[in-house]
């Protein structure tokens, strides 16, 4: 067998309920009706995703592109964004985005109109990036991220510049709400180095190397860390307003011939990237370790095993970096602040129970966004992404 996995289902996101006999005719044809309920103590503006078959009445007399949603009451509809998984030319899910206070409930309308939406530069964005050897990038109005290719790897394996080797993942610390990929590496073709300087919108002074960066991954075994190679293929799912996905495969790696699939998905509004890891292996694996990079182990960590999230908080330039990964902590077996005298290799490491999928968040604050002052603040949204990813939105599909 070459699956040694435990089975499990954690709800992460958006808790759906189906349509019940009790649906109207109107309903079904003409609108749907949604309730969304907060069940926590802070407010949370978030993107709820509706199945396309709980909308099929609907859609049966109307196209996609004429779906809209609304606060029922109201008449100004919602920026919403379909979802085509498989690429077949059909929406496999609706996307849009609400902000309910704490403990409230909030009814929508989903309803068949030809009323243009008005656009906005605030969006999510991610792309292969062949101008930068073949860098994957993604991005939304708070963040942006980067994964290295085979083409860098080869560069560093056949001992030529500009190559990178690793498959941890890079932070880019932008300070605007609207996207930076594009110009960023347009720039850096025209002078090269440009991201790594600030020209007022933020740049890249974050350095990975062979670390796993914030929420690479690998196995923990006889006190060393075993690690994929760069990513081999890419897939881009999808890039909107509200939610960018793509995925990313690796080679095997390690004696246990792990193969893995990373699809990465990044919200509006998140500082969180949601990884879902699909697994497969030769042989059982003793576990599966997700990393944040210590640099210089200057910085300060804070383990919270009980809820699930785990920090670094360090001092890059004249500003501060919070880094973060949080996922349900009935996944997570140990976490410790692994001190290595190899450069590159110390890392904050979170260890968990080997399973054939995991899903966990993985994301930063930067103080020179002016999204967090102190360690404090980023503790706070740390906590709240806790409770957020344990406690989904409830969402009543009437």
């Amino acid at each position: 067998m070459k699956i040694h996995f435990k089975s499990s289902v954690i709800m992460a996101g958006v808790f759906i309920l189906g349509c019940t006999s009790a649906c109207s005719v109107k309903n079904k044809f003409n609108e749907v009706d949604v309730e969304v309920k907060n069940n926590l103590e802070f407010n949370r503006k978030e993107i709820v995703s509706i199945p396309s078959a709980k909308l099929s009445g609907l859609l049966k007399n109307t196209s996609e592109k004429n779906v809209r949603v609304k606060i029922q009451g109201t008449k100004d509809y919602l920026r919403t964004q379909w979802i085509d998984y498989n690429h077949d030319g059909n929406g496999d899910e609706l996307l849009f985005e609400v902000d309910i206070k704490a403990n409230s409930v909030v009814n929508y309308s989903i309803v068949s109109d030809t009323v243009k939406v008005p656009e906005s530069k605030i969006t999510t964005y991610s792309r292969f990036v062949p101008e930068r050897i073949d860098d994957y990038a993604w991005e939304n109005n708070k963040v942006a991220f980067r994964a290295y290719g085979p083409t860098a790897q080869q560069l560093v394996e056949e001992a030529k510049e500009g190559g990178t080797l690793s498959s941890g993942i890079d932070l880019w610390l932008k300070k605007v709400d609207y996207p930076i990929i594009d110009s960023w590496y347009k720039k850096n073709v025209e002078s090269p180095g440009y991201y790594h300087i600030e020209h007022g919108e933020g740049y890249d002074p974050y350095h990975v190397g062979a670390s796993r960066g914030t929420g690479g991954t690998g196995i923990w075994e006889e006190d060393s860390l075993k690690v994929a190679k760069n990513y081999i293929s890419y897939k881009t799912i999808a890039t909107g307003p509200l939610r960018t996905v793509f995925e990313l495969t690796y080679a095997p790696w390690s004696s246990y011939g792990v193969s893995e699939t990373k699809r990465i998905s990044l919200d509006l509004n998140s500082n969180f990237s949601k990884f879902e890891i699909n697994l497969r292996s030769d042989k059982k694996i003793p576990n599966y370790t997700l990393g944040i990079t210590l640099h210089e182990k200057k910085g300060e960590v804070n383990i919270n095993k009980l809820n699930g999230w785990f920090r670094h908080w360090e001092a890059i330039d004249n500003f501060f970096v919070g880094e973060g990964i949080v996922l349900a902590p009935e996944w997570v077996e140990t976490a410790f602040a692994n001190d290595s005298k190899t450069p590159d290799q110390s890392n904050l490491l979170i260890v968990t129970n080997p399973e054939a999928k995991l899903t966990y968040y993985a994301g930063f604050a930067w103080t020179g966004s002016g999204q967090v002052s102190d360690v404090n603040q980023w503790d706070e949204m740390l906590i709240k992404q806790a409770k957020i990813i344990a406690n989904p939105l409830r969402v009543i599909i009437k």
